[in-house]
């Protein structure tokens, strides 16, 4: 298992558009992800999820990856994250 916090700074969080774009790109790895915030796990592989999380401009969040290709999920997660998610 590995983990990293992140900062999130693009503007609108994580709407529809971003979180489709993460939702997509955690989908590809075998390994589990998961996002931890407030004191909540969501499957950052299901769009819903992401969603229901309501994640905010300036919200800290853990990127939890766990499984065979962890280290690469997990490099993915924070350079989408750290990129902005495309905005």
């Amino acid at each position: 298992m590995v983990s990293q916090q992140l900062t999130l700074t693009n503007p609108q969080g994580f709407h529809m558009r971003p979180a489709s774009v993460f939702a997509s790109a955690m989908g590809k790895y075998k390994s589990s992800v998961t996002i931890k915030f407030n004191g909540s796990d969501y499957n950052a592989k299901s769009l819903l999820n992401i969603i229901a999380a309501c994640i905010k401009c300036g919200s800290e969040i853990e990127v939890i990856c766990s499984g065979e290709d962890e280290n690469e999920a997990l490099a993915e997660a924070v350079e989408l994250i750290e990129g902005g998610l495309g905005e």
